[in-house]
């Protein structure tokens, strides 16, 4: 993990006083443990949410089953309510999301092991969604999660 990436996403936030949140599935909470390896991240860091389960999803986050039934969990749709309800049951100004097939299981032709979708929701602005098609064992596709959600949220709040 590059620690310049945590370090630089520390001070854009502490700059503009804005607190992050994190809803993970298939990192299960590494992105916010990453935020949390930083001395003083309270400063920064709000809270995360491991939504691992569609249930978690639905019960902690507010996203509709329908939403999950209709697109998959793993899916760019899912990925923006999972942010946007980061935000919304939060008092964070940004937040990132992820869900994906870390492996070695689950994948299928239409969404193969390494399949993640990435969100950044920020108030006053539209929620995106990004899709990642990464490789190597469960470790590493987490690992690549964690590095991409820490470089998006960076470039979002480069461009904020």
């Amino acid at each position: 993990m590059a620690v310049s990436e945590i370090e630089a996403l520390a001070a854009a936030l502490k700059a503009r006083s804005w607190m992050l949140a994190s809803a993970e599935s298939c990192t299960g909470g590494l992105i916010a443990a990453a935020c949390t390896s930083l001395a003083g991240s309270s400063d920064w860091f709000e809270r995360g949410f491991v939504t691992y389960s569609n249930a978690a999803k639905t019960e902690m986050l507010g996203v509709s089953a329908a939403l999950m039934e209709q697109h998959g969990a793993v899916s760019a749709e899912v990925a923006r309510a999972m942010a946007d309800g980061a935000l919304a049951r939060s008092t964070a100004r940004i937040a990132v999301a992820v869900t994906g097939i870390a492996g070695p299981t689950g994948g299928t032709p239409a969404k193969p092991v390494g399949t993640v979708w990435l969100a950044i929701a920020r108030h006053g602005a539209t929620t995106s969604a990004e899709l990642l098609q990464l490789r190597g064992d469960r470790a590493a596709v987490r690992q690549q999660t964690v590095e991409h959600a820490l470089r998006a949220l960076n470039a979002a709040l480069a461009a904020a």
